[in-house]
């Protein structure tokens, strides 16, 4: 079965029901800030200023911080249809969600709905009888109003139950994803690049880069704690020449440049996806409500949320650039060395809002694959594009690939890009649509991939284009951005 929408009901909104021929299991959560004004596009999202240029996952319950926040009504009805397709992609991805009970919680919900209908509507009635009411009747209103006043209690507990498990809902994974709990079930696709043979015995990257006094672990460790860096001298023009370089290639190619908020609010988290599951892996800075973004991805699909988009506008394409911060929870022991995995970093994220329809998107899965695949080419460096397996590629994607590069010092491939095809999985959370040709409101598609991050390609650069003095060739495609230097 492919994947594209499953709908969901606002009363409020007079837009027309998007009909689609295909089903997937998203959903949508938008909320008012407290109060009930309603957040506005990248407003509702992020905060900060914008410059526009293996096994089972466990998953913590989403946390309502405002009791006043609404979630609109979500439409089960293909779930309750489907429930053996919801039930396989949850098992093929290991997600820990019980499909019985959320469809006892859905059947629960549309009961306690229906009986606070009638009673409302009993209430009305008894309330348009006689001019002086009896005894009897107030006594009847009373009843009511008591009956009313408990069916919404449990109204709402129900539905935030409901709610929390409708966010667990995993995209039905693409027919040719291997099927397998984590990344030993990846399968390499292709791989580009020979690996280095030296003639000497190289270094790696921390003893390379602590020889030619390029970067200052202890100092930063002592300031920051541990997985902490300080790049200094030459590694510091590097790190600006490969973002250049990922930015001028994407501009050129249409991309929208924009420097985004790492601070966003935990809405932003929720539209994409990274919340109630990452919750763990992010930073959280409760004086203010707010949360450290992983990836300039929160804020861009952030900058949507809530808004109707013209068709004439799709495809929209951006270049983001952020620091980003992860936790990095459940990692101790895992390529920690150095700059291999880190707390801070940066990165500049490819990231698309196309038209639903399944093509398209692949189109541009195909696109951004190949934009990240030509900038490692660009650098000289090996590398294997992994088709991943539904364990390991998470709730929301339909299509993942990773693309691993050589690192010398550890005689493997390590992850350094991720592109992924999310179909309208996040678009449904965020409320991000568009109108199209013939006036239809259709949720639009999100798909996203690294172009570069650092410090991790860093690493990956100096110690494949290391010679036998600890100097680093410089790739030709850096060279303009460091002055013409061949070697540093």
């Amino acid at each position: 079965m492919n994947a594209t929408s499953m709908l969901y009901e606002r009363p409020a909104d007079p837009a027309p029901r998007p009909i689609h021929d295909q089903i997937s299991w998203a959903h949508c959560v938008g909320m008012p800030e407290p109060g009930g004004r309603k957040l506005r596009g990248a407003a509702a999202a992020t905060a900060g200023s914008v410059f526009v240029a293996a096994g089972k996952q466990r998953i913590p319950r989403l946390q309502m911080r405002h009791k006043d926040w609404r979630v609109p009504m979500l439409d089960r009805r293909e779930i309750r249809e489907n429930p053996d397709a919801v039930r396989d992609a949850v098992r093929k991805k290991g997600i820990d969600l019980d499909v019985d009970e959320l469809l006892d919680l859905d059947r629960d919900v549309r009961k306690l709905q229906h009986d606070l209908d009638q009673t409302q509507a009993k209430r009305k009635s008894s309330a348009t009888g006689p001019v002086v009411p009896n005894e009897a009747v107030r006594e009847e209103l009373r009843r009511l109003n008591t009956q009313a006043k408990s069916l919404r209690e449990q109204l709402a507990e129900t539905t935030e139950k409901l709610t929390g498990l409708l966010l667990l809902v995993p995209m039905i994974p693409w027919e040719g994803a291997p099927v397998g709990p984590d990344e030993s079930a990846n399968v390499v696709i292709r791989s580009v690049g020979t690996p280095p043979e030296f003639g000497f015995k190289p270094l790696d990257h921390v003893e390379l880069l602590e020889k030619r006094g390029w970067a200052d672990f202890t100092r930063a460790r002592k300031v920051a704690g541990e997985r902490a860096y300080a790049l200094t001298a030459d590694l510091v023009l590097l790190e600006r020449a490969v973002h250049s370089y990922a930015l001028d290639l994407l501009a050129g190619q249409d991309f929208e440049l924009a420097s985004v908020p790492s601070l966003v609010r935990e809405q932003a988290l929720i539209g994409t996806g990274m919340f109630p599951a990452h919750r763990e892996e992010t930073y959280a800075i409760p004086a203010d409500d707010l949360y450290l973004a992983g990836t300039a991805e929160v804020a861009l699909v952030g900058f949507h949320s809530e808004e109707i988009l013209d068709h004439k506008r799709l495809p929209i394409r951006y270049a983001g650039i952020s620091p980003c911060f992860r936790r990095e929870a459940g990692s101790a022991g895992r390529d920690v060395r150095g700059l291999l995995r880190v707390h801070q970093f940066e990165k500049v994220e490819q990231f698309v809002i196309c038209a639903a329809d399944v093509a398209e998107s692949d189109r541009w899965h195909a696109e951004l694959l190949g934009t990240a695949e030509q900038l490692l080419q660009g650098l000289g460096l090996a590398y294997q594009v992994m088709e991943v397996s539904t364990g390991d590629m998470g709730a929301g994607k339909y299509r993942m690939n990773d693309i691993n590069t050589w690192m010398p010092s550890l005689g493997a491939y390590r992850e350094t890009h991720s592109c992924s095809s999310l179909l309208d999985w996040q678009a449904r959370r965020a409320n991000v649509r568009y109108r199209d040709t013939d006036g239809t409101i259709r949720f639009a598609y999100t798909l996203n991939n690294t172009a570069v991050a650092t410090p991790r390609i860093l690493a990956a650069i100096v110690e494949n284009l290391q010679t036998s003095e600890a100097q680093v060739r410089v790739p030709e495609v850096l060279r303009p951005y460091l002055g013409g230097r061949e070697l540093l």
